[in-house]
């Protein structure tokens, strides 16, 4: 696998590593830039986003974790990721789950630490295991390329639901994909066609076109069932997050 290129100097935020798109897309100013890499897709959010992670961050972490994020934060907005790693580190320890999520950013991306993919799983599982949904779907794909941990493609379709049905929208569809493709699942369209909806539901841009697209494969019974499928997921409880390993 080629590394990661050099990322210009945006803030390490957010980064969503996906092995099944194999793009970078970085947020910067007021659209998307696109990069080819090979193995990841990696997303950076806003820092309006950031800040409603912080306010519902848990109350049983201490101020002192928020405060250091704060200071790691505006190190990475200059560039200086190896203060954006110690300030993350600290925050991480205490137990703030968006330290911990972006501590594995920057240890899968080498980024103000020397790349190491095991640091990067770890505190990744550490987030996700908090509810970090953004965390949830970069451990599946953790998982479906064994990056860090020994590969488990089960493990990995489930972080990936657990993260669609908390409302990830990028979970979603590739989950509909894979089902769509019948890798690394067997194929079924009529989940697919699930997972689409459900991908729309959270404002995917491509969920809908991918909708139609599988509708032209099913039967009126098959799209039946999957219009059934998504609804029962609109009024169940999300299920509880996988089991550690």
């Amino acid at each position: 696998m080629l590394n990661p290129p050099v990322l210009p100097l945006v803030p390490p935020l957010f980064l969503e590593i996906s092995m099944t798109n194999r793009k970078l897309l970085i947020a910067s100013g007021t659209g998307l830039t696109a990069l080819v890499v090979v193995g990841a897709l990696l997303i950076f959010v806003t820092p309006q986003d950031q800040a409603v992670d912080l306010q519902t961050a848990s109350t049983a972490i201490q101020p002192e974790a928020t405060g250091d994020y704060e200071l790691g934060l505006n190190a990475a907005f200059a560039g200086d990721y190896a203060t954006a790693f110690r300030e993350f580190t600290v925050a991480a320890e205490e137990g703030l789950s968006l330290a911990q999520y972006n501590l594995g950013i920057l240890y899968f991306m080498g980024q103000g630490v020397e790349q190491d993919f095991q640091q990067a799983f770890h505190w990744t599982e550490a987030a996700a295991q908090q509810g970090h949904i953004n965390a949830q779907y970069n451990l599946g794909s953790l998982f479906l390329e064994g990056q860090g941990t020994r590969q488990n493609e089960t493990l990995g379709i489930d972080w990936f639901k657990s993260a669609a049905r908390a409302g990830h929208a990028n979970a979603a569809y590739a989950l509909s994909r894979m089902y769509q493709e019948g890798d690394p699942v067997t194929a079924n369209l009529v989940e697919a066609h699930a997972w689409a909806a459900l991908a729309t539901e959270n404002q995917h841009p491509e969920g809908a076109a991918l909708q139609d697209e599988l509708e032209q494969g099913l039967s009126a019974e098959e799209l039946s069932q999957a219009r059934r499928q998504f609804a029962t997921w609109q009024i169940e409880p999300v299920p509880p997050l996988p089991p550690n390993r």
